[in-house]
């Protein structure tokens, strides 16, 4: 007796094939709705107003009507009629970096120190640095606008520095200490056999081996301080030189301000 015929279209075989079908037609089409809000906001800075307002809609242009009035105009300096986001974006360079390197430090330290020394209250004291990372930054405003403007340092970007890094340093040491405690203990033993040094055995064998937790970290602390608005908002609003990219926007949102100024 001959086996029964193989159904030639079998279930798995239909999904099989249109899952290979519908997959890069569904990653297209996110791609798609994810990047036009950009490709719309790019296409509106580098048209005219005039064209904005009778053409709203149009998501096109020929090369020869575009126009960077608009980025000219938002890089120029105040004193040449422009908005000076040159000075912000140096500005907000230099602050993020700053908190980096700052926040970075104290926190590789403090970290390994929590993963690898033994002291007294060693196993709680991670829930203590979550605990005063989940303060709402804006109960520390006011105490630190009173105390700094006593001290007469409102308007300088050390001082953000400074709030910025404590309010990123009990994240950070958190997230390095739990990635610190993956590193092998045996590795930095044999480093103290061959003679180094605590300071030795952390730049020469943990750090190598943490550099993508590290540049996580880094990257996660950048973000926040680039961005952060409103300590910013409150100690440098009174002096527009030291002004950062977030309150250089903020000031962008007004009636008077064109939507093709605003895009770029």
């Amino acid at each position: 007796m001959s086996p029964p015929p193989r159904r030639k279209w079998s279930r798995y075989a239909v999904e099989t094939k249109a899952l290979k079908l519908l997959r890069p037609l569904g990653i297209a089409f996110f791609v798609l709705i994810s990047l036009f809000p950009f490709y719309y906001m790019v296409l509106l800075s580098m048209r005219e107003i005039s064209e904005v307002i009778e053409s709203p809609g149009s998501i096109f242009i020929g090369i020869g009507d575009i126009s960077f009035d608009a980025y000219d105009r938002v890089l120029r300096s105040v004193s040449d009629g422009g908005e000076g986001f040159v000075r912000f974006l140096i500005n907000s360079a230099l602050l993020a970096s700053a908190t980096v390197v700052l926040t970075l430090f104290v926190s590789i330290l403090g970290a390994y120190a929590v993963a690898r020394l033994q002291f007294f209250g060693r196993r709680q004291i991670h829930f203590l640095f979550l605990s005063v990372y989940l303060f709402p930054p804006i109960l520390l405003a006011i105490p630190l606008f009173v105390a700094f403007s006593k001290l007469g340092l409102r308007g300088q970007l050390p001082v953000l520095v400074i709030v910025y890094v404590a309010q990123t340093l009990p994240v950070c040491v958190y997230m390095l200490r739990n990635y610190f405690e993956t590193v092998p203990r045996s590795l930095e033993e044999a480093a103290e056999v061959d003679g180094c040094t605590r300071l030795q055995v952390i730049r020469k064998v943990t750090l190598p081996l943490a550099l993508p937790a590290i540049a996580a970290t880094g990257l996660f602390v950048f973000m926040i301080a680039w961005n952060e608005f409103l300590f910013a908002l409150l100690f440098l609003v009174e002096e527009r030189p030291s002004w950062t990219v977030s309150l250089g926007v903020s000031q962008l949102t007004n009636i008077e301000t064109p939507a093709t100024t605003l895009m770029a």
